[in-house]
């Protein structure tokens, strides 16, 4: 059974997720990787949504980073938000991901911060 979900905005945040599911991997924790934008591909992403099993979700974004919010908004389930370094150091990012509006339950970690988002799904599934 899947324990965490991870889903990117492009496969050029590769070098964030890569070492996310290598960190989940190390605590033993399975996973699943999908790459899916929340604006290209809305209807996608609902259908990831509502088939995975998965316990968190973990998001990733550069740009504006919507994904993790939009996926709050379509999920009760723990969203952890990665933003992703690009235009303005990431900042950009950083900001979409820790600014969310009241109800949108996103925990934030620092730009291209995987080992962060690693050890919060470790802590979340009391798997530290």
């Amino acid at each position: 059974m899947i324990q965490a979900l991870v889903v990117f905005g492009s496969d050029s945040d590769a070098s964030v997720y890569d070492k996310i599911l290598a960190g989940l991997r190390e605590r033993g924790i399975k996973a699943e990787l999908r790459i899916c934008s929340a604006h290209r591909t809305p209807k996608k992403l609902d259908r990831i949504l509502r088939e995975t099993n998965a316990h968190i979700i973990v998001a990733g974004a550069g740009l504006s980073a919507a994904l993790p919010g939009v996926i709050a908004s379509h999920s009760i389930k723990p969203v952890i938000g990665v933003p992703v370094s690009g235009n303005y150091g990431g900042l950009d990012a950083l900001l979409s991901v820790h600014q969310m509006p009241g109800g949108m339950p996103v925990i934030g970690v620092g730009i291209d911060a995987a080992d962060e988002a690693s050890n919060a799904v470790a802590l979340a599934l009391h798997k530290h």
